[in-house]
């Protein structure tokens, strides 16, 4: 046993001070066996410690490699400023070496594919592991449903454009809504209704009579950890909104985009409460890892995917990052950093939740009592002027984002409030940052 420490020791001395360099072959389970004297065994017991803490990796049929490591890979982040407004993951938190691994593996295993354009659909193992994937989300799906698309955004942008079986044109969205969707749809001249959102909520009766008008083509939802709301829907409403599709042939574009962010285990998606084949599953796979990586997926009902493959067309999502995020779903890489993730964004909002509870004394704003997924809301009274507040706040250099922008342009039912996200903001940051907050409405309430 003394041996084996030592010469692990050995082995991770002369990585770290460059006698075996970054991405250079390390010698043979033989030759290194004979250069320290012990057993195979001892040396592939090393190698495979090594390789559990990223320190090298294997390739099959080849040997073991230095893994090559990240400089400082993270950006020049002002440690003094108090960031409320980006939506990117923790940088901290990015699993940087695990997925450079599942990327060696992935080059190995799919050497010879890397070379071919692949399929619209997306790698066929892809999907087929995506089987599984989903349904532990209670999204039980066959792989010909399942389509590979490059990135939420790009089949949200099909399917505003492609023609529906119901032959309605209407698209109708919560408001306030996900902004960059919101600015395609009025960018592109589709026809786009409104129905209020609250974080109380939907009124299901005014959504009843939205679908009864026979306009509407598709209803474009986050049914849970809304963005920017940061509020997801209760069981009932779910349950309510996959009936009322049914009834009315409106079709559910339900965006999951925030599934693997939170520290919700009960919760069943829209399209779980669907009878008659009108939920159509978008799951985003940037949030957990990174955006780079542009990488989501669509799971649609049989009468669509036709139309969706024409629309599609040719494949456009890279063939690497389909078979890397494979390796790392089937590795458990995945579902270990969906964990701690989803854990660390839940603390989080409890930190906010504490502060505001601290600080919010006289009830100057409201916040929805959202306990996982990175945003909130923090209501205004009407009386406060928005865009002061936000440029006092940048002042104290700390980021907000004014809701402002998640509205469609001609939609006058607008609650005044600013969007908050904990993605990269440490506790003690999301204190000083809460009370900043208060106290500077304060002052605009008093002016």
């Amino acid at each position: 046993m003394k041996k084996y420490f030592s010469i692990l020791s050995d082995m991770e001395n002369k990585i770290r001070e460059g006698q075996y360099l970054p991405g250079q072959k390390l010698p043979s389970v033989r030759i290194a066996a004979d250069s320290y004297g012990c057993s195979i065994s001892t040396i592939t017991r090393a190698y495979a410690e090594l390789e559990k803490r990223h320190a090298i990796y294997s390739v099959p049929q080849s040997g073991f490699y230095v893994v090559v490591k990240p400089g400082d890979w993270r950006d020049n982040r002002d440690g003094k400023r108090i960031d409320f407004a980006t939506v990117l993951p923790d940088l901290d938190v990015f699993p940087y070496l695990d997925f450079q691994h599942c990327l060696n593996k992935a080059i190995d295993i799919y050497k010879y594919d890397l070379f071919t354009y692949g399929d619209p659909k997306g790698l066929d193992s892809l999907r087929q592991t995506l089987v599984s994937h989903l349904a532990g989300d209670q999204v039980f799906a066959k792989a010909e449903q399942i389509i590979v698309t490059s990135g939420a955004q790009q089949a949200l942008e099909i399917m505003a454009k492609m023609p529906f079986p119901n032959g309605k044109a209407a698209v109708l969205v919560e408001q306030p809504s996900y902004d960059l969707y919101l600015r395609f749809l009025e960018a592109e001249g589709i026809a786009v209704h409104g129905i209020a959102r609250t974080a109380a909520g939907i009124d299901l009766r005014e959504l009843e009579q939205k679908f009864r008008s026979g306009e509407i083509k598709f209803f474009y939802t986050m049914s849970r950890y809304h963005n920017p709301l940061g509020t997801s829907f209760s069981a009932e409403e779910r349950k309510a909104i996959a009936k009322l599709a049914g009834k009315y042939d409106v079709y559910v574009v339900e965006d999951d985009y925030m599934a693997d962010l939170g520290a919700e285990r009960q919760f069943d998606p829209i399209y779980a409460y669907d009878l008659s084949s009108h939920v159509i599953y978008l799951k985003s796979f940037s949030k957990i890892i990174f955006p780079g990586l542009r990488l989501g997926a669509i799971v649609l009902p049989e009468r669509l995917l036709k139309t969706f493959h024409v629309y599609k067309g040719y494949p456009d999502t890279s063939l690497l990052s389909q078979a890397a995020l494979e390796v790392y779903i089937k590795n458990g890489m995945y579902e270990r950093h969906k964990q701690k993730i989803g854990s660390l964004y839940a603390s989080r909002m409890r930190a906010l939740h504490e502060s505001v509870e601290r600080y919010n004394e006289a009830g100057l704003i409201e916040v929805p009592g959202v306990s996982s997924g990175i945003f909130t809301q923090f209501k205004l009274k009407s009386t406060v002027n928005l865009e002061r507040l936000i440029k006092r706040l940048a002042e104290r250099n700390i980021s907000v984002v004014s809701g402002k922008g998640f509205y469609l342009s001609d939609y006058l039912e607008r609650e005044k409030f600013l969007r908050i996200s904990i993605s990269q903001t440490q506790p003690e940051q999301i204190d000083e940052g809460v009370k900043a907050i208060v106290e500077e409405v304060r002052k605009g309430s008093k002016r």
